[in-house]
């Protein structure tokens, strides 16, 4: 049974003394029912405000290629682009624990690769765990990171990589057989040694029966309620991201108005002479 909802002083307070996020702490979050909040980030500026407002989980996804780039998939994301976008974010993070995506390629090529790839953006990037996608296949690499010491966040269900061979981005589990083995690849990655799964794009019912099968957090986008966390990438929650809305997507905000209505107001002013003013000059 889940503890009741903390009052919102009671969260705001967790928030300011809240101490580094660690893999052990993420595990004792589930056993006590307390919630897990993940957010995307690629940059400082954006990293430090999700540091601030008390995320648990920053991830640097390889969502940058759609949300950032401008891509129409994930998969032209680099190696490099990775461990770029993940040290910006690294340096912002205080408390949240960085995971970083393994982008298209750094893993599918063979072990060898998943282990220098997972390396750079722990060593080079500042990651403390690195997330890849998906089920039993994958689970040799899972093994052999966790041998290692190097956390790993699973992802299985509607794993975007694997777009082209799902034909788009459908939900996933909704057959009796796919449910089976979504259920089978979390516990294998389970036992791989992985220490959270990411639930994307599956039944609500079949997220909620995953979630209580296995020990490991599930952090869930657009898999319903009952997950031990959630994920929402930056972009689309702030309303910046404009080219499709998912159901799942609860916008918090319309960045994209706000900012449309400041650069229209900054260039009428510099039309009309407006700014700079005088005082807004040197002597």
């Amino acid at each position: 049974m889940r503890n009741p909802p903390e009052s919102a002083d009671i969260q705001k307070n967790k928030i300011m003394n809240k101490k580094h996020i660690t893999v052990p702490a993420l595990l004792k979050k589930k056993e006590d029912g307390e919630k897990i909040v993940v957010l995307t980030a690629y940059d400082f500026p954006f990293a430090k405000l999700a540091d601030e407002a008390g995320m648990d989980i920053i991830l640097v996804g390889d969502t940058l290629g759609i949300v950032v780039q401008g891509q129409e998939s994930t998969l032209p994301v680099t190696m490099d682009q990775m461990v770029y976008h993940t040290r910006m974010v690294a340096r912002a993070a205080k408390q949240a624990l960085v995971v970083a995506d393994m982008p298209f390629m750094s893993y599918q090529s063979g072990m060898e690769d998943t282990l220098k790839n997972a390396g750079r953006l722990m060593k080079e990037g500042g990651a403390a765990a690195v997330k890849f996608e998906g089920g039993v296949g994958i689970t040799d690499r899972v093994e052999m990171l966790s041998r290692y010491d190097m956390p790993v966040m699973a992802h299985i269900g509607l794993t975007p990589q694997s777009v082209h061979r799902m034909g788009g981005y459908k939900v996933q589990g909704r057959s009796a057989g796919q449910a089976r083995q979504l259920i089978d690849d979390a516990k294998q990655l389970e036992s791989a040694g992985a220490f959270s799964i990411v639930l994307e794009g599956m039944p609500n019912a079949l997220a909620k029966t995953i979630s209580e099968t296995l020990r490991i957090p599930t952090i869930g986008i657009g898999a319903g309620p009952h997950c031990d966390g959630q994920v929402l990438v930056m972009h689309d929650l702030l309303g910046l991201f404009t080219r499709f809305h998912p159901k799942f997507v609860r916008r918090y905000a319309d960045f994209t108005a706000i900012a449309k209505e400041a650069f229209s107001r900054y260039g009428s002013d510099v039309r009309t002479g407006k700014f700079p003013n005088e005082a807004e000059g040197y002597e």
